[in-house]
């Protein structure tokens, strides 16, 4: 599978400035050209590492969770990865080779592969590649529920979870959800959602997930609260809780995205 890698660098001196990047509070776009050197932020415990903080929880914004866009060079990596002991975790390979050492198991990740980090579990990160591997991690503290236990860690990858085709669309729009949506251990999902040219969100969902979309291929139109925004592989969209949300396809090929939201939880009363 090929997914769209992080690029760095910097645009040439005789590009427009102008862009799609925006920034409201109901939803943010951050487009693949944000991503440059001087956007990337290096992190502790992490060797041979940059990352672009896609995005963070924000007083008055109600995130619940960030998101990395993580490039790892050759040798680098990390022993110690996450500092915070109640976070759970998601990562997703896009670029390259990684070796993921989880609870005393060794596993490869090339592009498509995905592991869920149960909290408090114990991982490590490593490229043992000639190039640079690239991958998303997506982080969230865990929000117990009474009677209910702790999900365990798990890898999986893209190619193993089969499609699954949204009622009455004839397989013009799917999901591959590596969590069971019918699990309540589980308080968030990541799943890669795509489109196929001309297929389209038939409505302005509006709920109380939050989402983070990250364009893995192709591009459409997407609908953000009252603006139809183009959108292409390489970009990142943050939807705030309740803020609507519509899609069409544009082709010529899949239009994909992994998508983060928040599930299966009562809504907290006191923030």
């Amino acid at each position: 599978m090929s997914y769209h890698t992080p690029r760095g660098g910097l645009p040439a001196q005789s590009e427009l400035t102008t862009d799609r990047a925006v920034f409201t509070d109901a939803y943010a776009v951050l487009p693949a050209r944000t991503m440059s050197d001087i956007t990337a932020s290096l992190l502790p415990q992490w060797k041979g590492t940059r990352a672009w903080v896609l995005a963070r929880p924000l007083s008055g914004f109600a995130e619940t969770f960030a998101q990395y866009l993580v490039e790892v060079g050759p040798g680098g990596g990390s022993t110690a990865p996450e500092p915070d002991a109640g976070a759970e975790g998601v990562l997703f390979a896009v670029g390259g080779r990684l070796t993921l050492t989880l609870d005393g198991a060794e596993h490869s990740l090339a592009p498509g592969g995905y592991a869920f980090l149960a909290p408090g579990a114990e991982w490590t990160l490593r490229n043992e590649s000639d190039g640079p591997a690239s991958f998303h991690w997506i982080r969230r503290r865990y929000r117990p529920a009474d009677g209910i236990g702790v999900p365990e860690s798990f890898v999986t990858s893209a190619e193993e979870v089969e499609p699954v085709s949204m009622p009455g669309t004839d397989g013009a729009w799917t999901t591959r959800r590596f969590a069971d949506p019918d699990d309540l251990r589980h308080d968030m999902h990541v799943n890669i959602v795509t489109l196929q040219p001309g297929a389209s969100i038939p409505f302005p969902e509006t709920h109380v997930m939050e989402h983070g979309l990250f364009v893995l291929e192709g591009k459409a139109v997407y609908l953000l609260n009252r603006d139809w925004v183009e959108v292409a592989e390489g970009d990142f969209m943050w939807l705030r809780a309740f803020c609507p949300q519509a899609c069409y396809a544009g082709g010529p090929g899949p239009f994909s995205y992994l998508l983060y939201k928040d599930v299966n939880r009562h809504a907290a009363l006191d923030l």
